[in-house]
C-alpha cells in the first residue's frame, strides 16, 4: 500500500467571506502551513486540491491539483482530483484532510490505514453524545475507485457519505471532537486561537 495525502482547499469560504482559508494565519503561522506539518510526516507524498490561480500556493511546494469537474462539486471533486494526481505518483490510496482543520490526529493516515478493508472507503468519525458522526473530508479513498467516482460526480452526486456506501465505506471513530475542529468563520479562528 503506497499512500499519499491531499489537502482539500477547493471550497469558496462563503462564511469567512470568499478568499483561500488555508491562508489565514493561526497563532502567527498560516492555517495551510499547520495541515502540511500534520500530514506529510503521515504520507509519501502531499498534493493541494485548490481552484484557481495555482500561483498564490507557490511558497509551499506542493503540486496544486484544480478539481476535475465544474461548477465547486464539493470535497469529492478534491479527492477524485487528489486520486487522479495520486495515480500519477503510483498510489495505491489517498488520505484526505481539510485545509481548515489544523488539529486533526497525527495518527490519522495509521488509523484509516489500519481500519482498510482494501477497496472500500474509509472515513474519520467521531463519536459525540452517544452517536458517532462521521468527518467525510477526511478519509482513506483506494484509487482504483478514481473512475468510479468520477462517474458519480458526473451523475450528480455530491454527498461524500452517499458515495461510501456504495461501496462498503468503512467508519474508523476517534476519541475527540476537537481534533477536526474546522475554521469556518471569524468565530471559529478566534476560538482555534484558544485551543493552541
Amino acid at each position: 500500500m503506497k499512500v499519499v495525502g491531499v489537502i482539500l482547499a477547493g471550497g469558496q469560504a462563503r462564511r469567512m467571506g470568499g478568499g483561500d482559508k488555508g491562508l489565514l494565519e493561526l497563532g502567527g503561522v498560516p492555517l495551510l502551513q499547520r495541515v502540511v506539518q500534520r500530514l506529510a510526516p503521515q504520507v509519501e507524498a502531499v498534493c493541494l486540491n485548490a481552484n484557481g490561480d495555482a500561483a498564490r500556493f507557490d511558497g509551499y511546494g506542493l503540486p496544486v491539483v484544480a478539481d476535475p469537474v465544474e461548477g465547486f462539486a464539493g470535497p469529492l471533486a478534491g479527492v477524485l482530483a487528489g486520486m487522479r494526481w495520486a495515480q500519477a505518483e503510483g498510489a495505491s490510496h489517498v488520505v484526505s484532510v481539510a485545509a481548515d482543520t489544523p488539529f486533526f490526529p497525527r495518527d490519522l493516515a495509521e488509523r484509516l490505514i489500519a481500519g482498510a478493508a482494501g477497496s472500500s472507503p474509509v472515513l474519520a468519525a467521531v463519536r459525540e453524545a452517544g452517536r458517532v458522526r462521521r468527518q467525510p473530508t477526511f478519509g482513506l479513498w483506494p484509487v482504483a475507485l478514481a473512475d468510479d467516482l468520477e462517474a458519480a460526480l458526473g451523475e450528480g452526486l455530491r454527498k461524500v457519505v452517499h458515495w461510501t456506501e456504495r461501496h462498503d465505506g468503512r467508519e474508523v471513530v476517534f476519541g475527540s471532537s476537537d481534533a477536526f475542529f474546522n475554521v469556518n468563520t471569524p468565530e471559529d479562528l478566534a476560538a482555534a486561537e484558544l485551543m493552541l
